[in-house]
């Protein structure tokens, strides 16, 4: 019985962990350095805005914008990922854009109107 147990604890364990690894459409935390594909840059950067808007962070009109540029700039600590989306219609013009960045490999660093 005790072997039993101990079985099902370690197949529960395990097979929770699977969600933390990167995937195509799983979560947005990678580990490693290999650059992330540029689509997983977006479809991360199209989540972090969604969770923005719903945590009322962005007004609701940025709901259906969709990623204006995709690039690599250069950061504090090296390359990054920098994601642009535009809003036509934003309330104030100096927040009509909104920037997401990642590290190369795709992890989030910040979210700003600024681009820096």
């Amino acid at each position: 019985m005790k072997n039993i147990v101990m079985t099902l604890a370690s197949f529960v364990a395990l097979a929770g962990t699977g969600s933390a690894m990167a995937e195509e459409g799983g979560s947005c935390h990678f580990h490693g350095k290999a650059p992330a594909l540029e689509k997983t840059v977006i479809d991360c950067a199209s989540q972090r805005k969604a969770s923005l808007v719903k945590g009322g962070k962005l007004d609701k009109s940025w709901e259906t914008v969709k990623p204006e540029k995709v690039e690599q700039v250069d950061g504090k600590k090296g390359k990054e990922w920098k994601v642009t989306f535009r809003n036509a219609a934003a309330k104030e013009a100096d927040k009509n854009a909104l920037y997401v960045f990642f590290s190369l490999p795709g992890n989030y660093i910040a979210s700003n109107f600024t681009g820096k």
